[in-house]
């Protein structure tokens, strides 16, 4: 199939389709070039059309929490006391810097992420 900019959501589908069927292609192969450029084109769909909900830092920060096991009481190493913890995880409480690298470096969090919270 001659590929070229998906146009709708139908367009989008079969590119995806035909990535997933090509995924593991050999190396140096015709399907090698078309899985570049599927990969170029779905890309672009996607930065145009689809947009993702956002979500704030005190999610991710739950989110991380939960994927380790973790309670708010064993935040209190990181963040402070359990009133500091409480008040963090209701927002009612901002994340100071210092929280931040701790925050950071424990639940290896990108650092752009604190910065788009301020």
């Amino acid at each position: 199939m001659a590929w070229g900019i998906l146009k709708n959501e139908e367009d989008y589908q079969k590119a995806i389709a035909r990535t997933m069927e090509i995924f593991h292609a050999a190396a140096n192969s015709l399907e090698e070039d078309e899985l570049a450029l599927l990969l170029l084109l779905v890309k672009d769909y996607e930065e145009k059309y689809i947009h993702l909900p956002p979500v704030s830092l005190i999610d991710i920060i739950k989110l991380k929490m939960e994927e380790n096991g973790m309670k708010a009481k064993d935040l209190e190493t990181i963040i402070g006391s359990k009133g500091h913890v409480s008040s963090i995880l209701s927002g009612r409480r901002d994340i100071t810097l210092k929280m931040a690298i701790k925050l950071k470096e424990h639940f290896h969090i990108p650092a752009d992420l604190f910065l788009q919270a301020v």
